[in-house]
């Protein structure tokens, strides 16, 4: 149920916006139930109805609700899984770097902490499934022909089945905004003085360290992966800062 709560006028859209996406999260509104009309939410929260329709927009925006025309149609709850979810929280995450709101060493920590949480989880549950995986995306990143753009894919998709193989739904979603968001963003910087082979073969030592059942192996080479990608992000910047004569 949503309850009855009365809303100020200053952001009012914001703020039923925020009460609505608040109850979903709680499981107060079930996935597939359907809202209250728009009249019904204008009465219960003392705003106009175009107030309550631009509060639908921005939960329809984060892909929390959708509308259905028809007999049975109106504004529905949508059934949310984890690449739902991840995804807002990837924009969250693309966004904070953009404006300068994340610091790479932060994000470079932080990322080796917990992709090393989730590589010891992923080598005590590791299966050959799971390891097919790992080789098949390893031989794709060996291609040559691969453009800047599918390399980066591959990355990615290295490190979400390691995130993938742990089985823990809140380290997946946390794990998404840092690999999704942050790892894209850190090839469009580095692009001009990472070493392809290099990366690989630092995926080439993670693997062989997951199929010989070594976690901590294997977090030694995440890393020796991170450090590098590090390094090569400062060159990036050094050879930015001269080309525009800073430095």
């Amino acid at each position: 149920m949503l309850g009855d709560e009365h809303i100020v006028t200053k952001s009012a859209a914001k703020q039923i916006a925020e009460h609505i996406r608040t109850a979903i999260l709680e499981g107060r509104l079930k996935s597939e139930e359907r809202l209250p009309t728009e009249d019904e939410l204008a009465a219960r929260f003392g705003v106009s109805r175009p107030t309550v329709r631009e509060a639908l927009k921005r939960l329809a925006a984060h892909n929390l609700i959708s509308s259905r025309r028809g007999p049975s149609g109106g504004t529905f709850v949508n059934s949310l899984g984890l690449e739902d979810l991840a995804e807002n929280v990837t924009s969250a995450a693309t966004l904070l770097v953009t404006v300068g709101g994340l610091d790479m060493d932060e994000i470079a920590d932080a990322r080796c902490q917990l992709e090393g949480l989730c590589c010891r989880m992923a080598v005590a549950r590791m299966d050959e499934h799971i390891l097919a995986s790992l080789r098949e995306t390893l031989a794709r990143q060996r291609d040559p022909g691969l453009s800047d753009e599918e390399f980066c894919a591959t990355d990615v998709q290295f490190h979400r089945i390691v995130v993938d193989a742990t089985r823990n739904t809140m380290l997946r979603l946390v794990m998404y905004a840092l690999i999704e968001a942050l790892v894209p963003i850190t090839n469009m910087v580095i692009v001009y003085v990472r070493d392809r082979t290099t990366i690989i073969g630092h995926h080439e030592r993670m693997l062989a360290a997951m199929e010989q059942r070594d976690a901590e192996l294997a977090c030694l080479h995440l890393r020796s992966l991170i450090d590098y990608l590090g390094a090569s992000y400062v060159a990036a910047r050094e050879q930015r800062d001269r080309r525009l004569g800073k430095g």
